[in-house]
């Protein structure tokens, strides 16, 4: 269905109303981008509803200043609704979504015409479960007889994460409807430990069934998400999803128009979540306390009943997997050679092309099939236990025993099912390669999957943990989403890899008739900035000799400016140059792990506002994470290329892979990734079409290596001084 005159009249309209009531002017790339998209969006189908062109995406690379946000909503919204679909805008990381939320879509809602309404879509892990809550007030003793309201109590007493004080002032923000439950939204950072002691999983909640259903903080937030025009969620939740067939949480694809902002992310995010691990000492000790458990329940569950009948079947599924465990366990230990470093305690053994030695197969083969009957016999229980909350109807079990035990047994039930996944995947044979192009799947996008185990050591124990994964996302990508989906638009601004979408295109299994569009900058980059490569004393593969280059070298580099921005490879590294230049230069310069990133931030500007110079260090997530527009940053530092560490097993099986076909994994892996990387931390200088600075490449390997001359290319046009 082209575009209707009526659709394309509303986008110009709102797009004028918007430049108009924020007293901004147009930007040329921006205005590409919304034709771009929506005439992605009317190119779908021919008739309402169903889509009738192959599966295709809609790829757009809009650097900072572009306006990207602003121009993929005035597109997608007036075409979605149009369609009637969903626009489903999903993001790398909840910072982005809350802005989108609280900023972005109430900005357009307000300078514009556009009828729309929109909800904020997260995973129940991210909301309080009162249930939860209740059970660890009455761990901690607290009692309902003689208490005042919670929110009544007296403030300013102990309220540290973790202590009994911490969880009722938790509950006294709820119960007052000061704070609605997303621990996003609280105002300290709530420590992973702590929260996970009061949220739930899909496995555990019991949902209508719960007492505090009618006031439970995450079907609150769901409210909305069956009505509303927009569905701002996160990549890992489109992906849990995907997982669970796509609609449970979501709309259905079929259903939905997608927008993938930091859509650079999405290939990597689809890896973690396809993921496994087992760690074979804490699961010994989980079975452990899941006998415990099952000699507590006993006595609430009759042995004529059908879940008093399965518990004696899940303890003898679970003795069973505690000895192919052990078996397991010991065969690890001694089938490989382990090489601990003098500095790690840690070592990591991967398994070439992701084959398993004959006597590993035997016993992961027998191992998943324990775990699987396990996993069956938990099922069974947790079901029984679920009727028991039908009053409707005569149960064996009754809504007390569903109501103490529920919880529990899907508790141990959704980790039995994660263990299955691992043994799944270690003995599942790996796909046939797919040498041609077949329809629209991507072409020899087969490789086998990783699969490795560490062994980690501390004083009085260690571990060893199993992992599989996954080498490439490509055909689950496709096949769960992409050949799904009404249409889905992915944008970022760093999409390409030395000028070409090709690495995109192949991690994230892109169908063919995909569509790439790059959208110019705003910005004047040769007027604005400059990037530099002074001479330097030694190359960073002499670690020693570059540490102390970097000593020498440093101080020189931000002699001139307020605000620098020094990014490193290696934390090691990093706390090197650290101690041995702060004693010279007290209180100028701040790592990043000295303090909670937001302080970080903080103080920096804090310096700079008080007119003091301010040094900040830091490793990967500050070359893409942090924005610090105008003064608050004139020059960024890259001490060394960043190339991604060599003994990363998914990398390392991948590289071993390409090998395999004759390629060579440095060009096609190792410098694509380094490009990305090092594009995403050049960009951290220019947040604004105002800002200057300049940028210095401590690394002569950009200038003295083949591949340098790609990498320099592939960064925006500063004007460059080499020395």
């Amino acid at each position: 269905m082209p575009l209707s005159d009526s659709v394309k009249t509303e986008i110009q309209q709102a797009y004028r109303d918007v430049l108009a009531g924020k007293g901004i002017r147009a930007r040329y790339g921006q205005r590409l981008m919304i034709a771009e998209i929506a005439r992605y969006m009317g190119d779908i189908t021919e008739n309402d509803g169903q889509r009738t062109s192959p599966p295709a995406t809609c790829v757009v690379e809009a650097g900072t200043g572009t306006g990207k946000t602003l121009g993929y909503l005035i597109s997608a919204i007036p075409v979605a609704r149009a369609l009637g679909k969903t626009l489903v805008i999903s993001t790398a990381t909840v910072a982005l979504q809350d802005q989108i939320i609280s900023k972005d879509l109430p900005d357009l809602k307000k300078h514009t015409s556009l009828a729309f309404d929109w909800t904020l879509a997260k995973g129940r892990g991210r909301y309080l479960c009162m249930s939860r809550l209740e059970t660890r007030l009455q761990d901690e003793g607290h009692g309902d007889s003689d208490t005042m309201p919670l929110f009544l109590l007296d403030e300013g007493r102990n309220q540290e994460p973790g202590t009994r004080e911490f969880f009722e002032e938790m509950l006294g923000q709820y119960a007052s409807r000061k704070w609605d439950g997303d621990r996003d939204h609280w105002p300290t950072t709530i420590p992973d430990d702590i929260w996970r002691q009061v949220t739930t999983d899909h496995r555990q909640c019991t949902n209508r069934h719960c007492a505090y259903f009618d006031n439970c903080a995450f079907f609150d937030a769901r409210k909305g998400l069956e009505t509303a025009d927009v569905v701002v969620a996160n990549h890992d939740l489109v992906l849990a999803d995907l997982a669970l067939g796509g609609g449970a949480i979501l709309p259905e694809p079929e259903n939905a128009l997608y927008v993938f902002d930091e859509a650079h992310h999405l290939p990597d995010k689809a890896l973690n979540h396809f993921a496994a691990s087992v760690p074979l000492n804490s699961t010994r000790q989980w079975l452990k306390q899941l006998a415990q458990a099952l000699a507590k329940i006993q006595p609430w569950l009759p042995p004529t009943t059908v879940a008093g009948r399965t518990v004696e079947k899940v303890s003898e599924a679970s003795r069973v997997l505690d000895d192919c465990l052990t078996r397991v366990h010991d065969h690890v230990l001694d089938s490989i050679h382990w090489e601990f470093s003098e500095e790690r305690r840690s070592a990591q053994w991967r398994y070439p092309e992701g084959n398993l030695p004959e006597a590993m197969l035997t016993l992961a083969t027998e191992t998943r099939a324990a775990t699987a009957s396990l996993v069956r016999h938990l099922g069974t229980v947790a079901d029984e236990l679920q009727k028991g909350f039908d009053e409707r109807k005569d149960h064996e079990l009754d809504r007390e025993t569903a109501e103490a035990w529920y919880p529990v047994i899907g508790s141990f039930h959704a980790r039995a099912e994660d263990q299955a996944r691992l043994w799944a995947a270690w003995c599942d044979a790996p796909a046939p390669a797919n040498d041609g192009a077949d329809g629209d799947w991507p072409a020899a996008r087969t490789p086998p999957p990783a699969r490795w185990a560490v062994r980690q050591r501390w004083d009085h124990a260690e571990e060893v943990t199993l992992f599989s994964s996954p080498v490439l996302a490509d055909n689950l990508l496709f096949s769960r989403l992409w050949a799904r989906a009404h249409g889905a638009v992915l944008t970022s601004a760093t999409l390409t890899a030395l000028g070409r979408f090709d690495r995109l295109r192949s991690r994230a299994g892109l169908p063919a008739d995909s569509r790439y569009l790059v959208v110019p900058s705003s910005f004047r980059y040769a007027d604005m900035a400059t990037v530099e490569v002074p001479p330097m004393e030694a190359l960073p593969t002499d670690t020693e000799g570059f540490t102390t280059a970097l000593v020498r070298c440093l101080p020189e580099r931000w002699a001139t400016e307020k605000a620098t921005l020094v990014l490193f490879t290696s934390r090691r590294q990093m706390n090197a140059v650290r101690d041995r230049l702060a004693p010279d230069y007290p209180g100028l310069i701040t790592t990043q792990d000295d303090m909670a990133k937001g302080e970080v931030l903080r103080r920096h500007c804090e310096r700079v506002d008080a007119g003091k110079p301010s040094v900040l260090f830091g490793v990967a997530s500050f070359a893409e994470g942090i924005d610090l527009p105008g003064r608050y940053l004139d020059h960024v530092v890259i001490t060394r290329l960043p190339f991604s560490v060599p003994d990363d097993p998914i990398e390392a099986s991948l590289a071993e892979w390409v090998t395999s076909r004759g390629g060579n994994p440095f060009m096609e892996i190792t410098v694509p990734d380094a490009s990305i990387k090092l594009v995403q931390a050049v960009g951290r200088l220019l947040r604004t079409e105002s800002d200057t600075g300049r940028v210095s490449i401590l690394d002569r390997r950009i200038v003295s290596r083949r591949y340098g001359q790609l990498l320099l290319d592939a960064l925006p046009p500063f004007r460059r001084i080499i020395q």
